[in-house]
């Protein structure tokens, strides 16, 4: 039996930690990207020879032209929004012809679900959880009610429409009728059935041959572990799990084939949405930290919350994903700062707290315990090597690790697929 095992990289944070950029320098000794789990709700952005690609669903893996992509059956795929993101990359000089795949097993996101996603959310007012309204959270719904349209159903007709109608009709008995034509669904996906075909494969056996043969295989986690729904900020989560678990139910692929797991961690911390989020700066320095790393969403063009690196949020993700290294992103960012403070307990009713607490009633009240540290006040974006970094630099890297227990592989110094600092494990 082969000995190969795959590559992860995962979310350390509450997303939009830079891991695209890693997948795609990674990408480049890969044979085979993979997509775990969720839903056109995720973004990376990737620049390369000054162009920037945004990719929500597909696998940032595409831009490497010798790697084959695949989107793996525990994603939920919006079928028009996957024909979208295609032609937008092509668009832009990607050829992905013959080099892109998708389970049979995802299930389907309609836009029936897009709508019962707002729907929703203006039920829950102003506790909403702020979702992207891409229809992802409805999905998982009905894939855990059993209910749920997969991708094989498209191409037997009679069971696909029957599904559909039940489905919709459940929709309108809990939301009333809101306007949405099955008739012209049901049209519509017949031609894009067809259109889907040639991308369909039984994505299970795949990867096991795949992985027989030696071939290389990446996998792209999609949000990160603070959104995970049993691990993260309950109910402020997506619908999926987001760590080292989804990868195996994600994918069909067993524990002992996970070789190396790399989480992305930004050198500071950010958010989307509504939720807790306790080193959140919401004065000038948060400010100067969205305008200094353009913090706004890539599928949403939201601006994200901002606010100083959280040890505690990355201790506990560390001790469920269970981190080989870590790649510290957009370091740069934090040239401008006389001083960086990183945040390294609560204290809670009193009591120092140094994993992250369950019940988000008691979080809401924590008092977050920093350490200050110099900053270096210098321009990073041009060093290549660690030893290239200001003193202090290299000492608030060596900070996390020492914290956290886990070698830091990778700094990201800037945006570009070059401005990347390649540690080693051995230094």
């Amino acid at each position: 039996m082969s000995d190969n095992k795959v590559s992860v990289v995962l979310g350390t944070q509450w997303g939009d930690e830079g891991k695209g950029k890693l997948v795609d320098i990674l990408a480049k000794d890969t044979d085979v990207c993979v997509r775990c789990q969720g839903g056109n709700n995720a973004g990376h952005t990737i620049v390369v020879g000054g162009v920037k690609y945004a990719f929500h669903m597909l696998p940032s893996g595409l831009v490497n032209q010798e790697c084959i992509s695949v989107i793996g059956s525990g994603v939920v795929v919006h079928v028009p929004s996957f024909f979208k993101e295609l032609e937008d990359l092509q668009t832009q000089g990607l050829d992905c012809d013959g080099r892109l795949f998708i389970s049979d097993r995802c299930h389907l996101v309609f836009d029936f679900h897009q709508i019962v996603d707002g729907l929703k959310e203006g039920e829950l007012g102003r506790g909403s959880i702020g979702t992207t309204k891409k229809g992802i959270g409805p999905a998982y719904s009905s894939k855990a009610s059993r209910s749920g349209i997969r991708v094989h159903h498209l191409y037997h007709p009679a069971e696909f429409e029957k599904r559909l109608r039940t489905i919709v009709a459940a929709r309108y008995r809990r939301y009333g009728d809101f306007g949405y034509d099955v008739e012209e669904e049901l049209k519509r996906y017949q031609k894009l059935a067809e259109r889907l075909r040639p991308f369909v494969i039984d994505s299970v056996e795949f990867l096991h041959k795949e992985l027989r043969a030696g071939k290389r295989i990446l996998v792209e986690g999609a949000n990160a572990l603070m959104l995970d729904l049993d691990f993260g900020t309950y109910p402020y989560v997506t619908s999926s799990n987001t760590g080292v678990g989804g990868v195996c139910t994600g994918l069909g692929i067993p524990p002992s084939k996970i070789g190396s797991v790399i989480g992305v961690a930004k050198a500071y911390t950010t958010r989307v949405g509504g939720g807790p989020f306790p080193s959140e700066l919401l004065d000038a320095v948060g400010q100067k930290l969205r305008d200094v790393g353009a913090e706004y969403g890539v599928t949403t063009g939201r601006p994200r919350r901002c606010g100083w690196l959280d040890l505690v949020v990355l201790r506990y993700s560390t001790m469920i994903n269970g981190y080989t290294s870590i790649n510290l992103t957009k370091l740069d960012v934090l040239d401008v700062f006389d001083e960086i403070k990183v945040a390294v307990s609560y204290t809670i009713n009193g009591k120092e707290v140094t994993s992250f607490p369950a019940d988000l009633d008691d979080l809401a009240t924590a008092t977050v315990n920093y350490v200050t540290l110099p900053g270096w006040k210098q321009n990073i974006s041009k060093c290549r090597n660690f030893a290239e970094l200001p003193e202090n630099c290299q000492k608030y890297v060596r900070f996390i690790e020492k914290d956290i227990g886990v070698p830091v592989e990778w700094i990201g110094v800037g945006a570009g697929r070059e401005e990347m600092v390649a540690v080693g494990l051995a230094e």
